[in-house]
């Protein structure tokens, strides 16, 4: 089935496939098992004949972008895996809005505006991934969110069809956002405010300086790996005075640096990962009674797995 599908997408799309794909060549963590078939549709037409064909396959379809926040399992990935990174490229600045796809990294997405003297997104300079899990997700960073500026957003929903909606019909909360998990984001605009240069790039500094010096930057990491239970309680915080900081599995390892960063040594696997995040939870719970929810999105493992953390 896999195959018909596979030689299907080649014969009707500019996509690249590949079947038994190693995800952790496609995730910042370095970690993952086989994804049955893997696409890289060229541009949003593929994506959406890519979407259509796999579903009338009866074929599961995940969505990733650059592979941030990502843990993927060690048996990999059942179905039909598309990653993003290659299309949904298109970037437009018109006055104070900025239109931008979502395969977009953010980092680019920051530095454009900052171009063209626009105010709001700068604090999330550094912030790993695309435009499309950053929304996903609510992502954000020293007292900024990636929705406060946005206006509307296009997405293709079940039926594969394209849908525009408003900032309004969309509920935020933190790292969290009412988007069905199957609806796959294609663009974003967002409003911003003009202001004068000097403001930006001190905001854009002081961001950029914070992660550089608390975050373990020149190791292969998914971002935090928990979110953070409240405003008085950080995850990195409760792990660290629980005294896990450094604690190692195989090559993963808590970090030094940061608590709340898993850090992949060398050739950690996705079961060395999933160890540290059980002793942590667990460790925290016991020592404070709070209960850590993950902030990583977990790929390819099962309700057991999952439900045994």
């Amino acid at each position: 089935m896999i195959h018909s599908l596979s030689d299907k997408i080649l014969n009707t799309t500019n996509a690249t496939v590949s079947i038994n794909e190693p995800m952790k060549k496609h995730t910042t963590y370095g970690i993952g098992g086989p994804a049955e078939l893997f696409v890289l549709p060229s541009n949003k037409e593929d994506l959406i004949e890519v979407v259509k064909l796999s579903k009338e396959h009866k074929e599961v379809v995940t969505i990733i972008g650059s592979g941030s926040n990502l843990l993927i399992s060690d048996e990999g990935i059942k179905g039909v895996v598309v990653s993003i990174k290659h299309c949904l490229k298109e970037i437009s600045i018109n006055t104070d809005e900025i239109y931008v796809e979502c395969g977009i990294m953010l980092g680019k997405m920051v530095k454009e505006s900052m171009k063209h003297d626009l105010k709001g997104l700068e604090n999330l300079i550094g912030v790993p991934g695309t435009l499309g899990g950053a929304l996903m997700m609510n992502a954000g960073a020293w007292g900024g969110e990636i929705s406060e500026n946005l206006q509307t957003v296009e997405l293709l929903d079940e039926k594969n069809e394209i849908q525009l909606i408003s900032k309004s019909d969309i509920d935020f909360a933190y790292r969290s956002s009412s988007f069905n998990k199957n609806t796959i984001l294609l663009s974003a605009t967002f409003k911003l405010k003009k202001s004068p240069k000097e403001i930006i790039q001190d905001n854009f500094e002081l961001a950029k300086s914070g992660r550089k010096s608390t975050q373990p930057l020149n190791y292969r990491s998914a971002g935090s790996v928990f979110k953070n239970p409240s405003s008085k309680h950080s995850a990195g915080m409760l792990i660290d005075q629980s005294g896990l900081k450094g604690l190692k599995r195989g090559d993963a390892q808590i970090s030094n640096k940061h608590a709340n960063f898993f850090v992949n040594n060398g050739n950690a696997k996705a079961d060395d990962m999933m160890k540290l995040i059980k002793e942590a939870k667990h460790t925290v719970k016991e020592k404070f009674d709070i209960e850590l929810e993950l902030e990583v999105k977990l790929l390819g493992f099962s309700a057991e797995e999952i439900n045994a953390l």
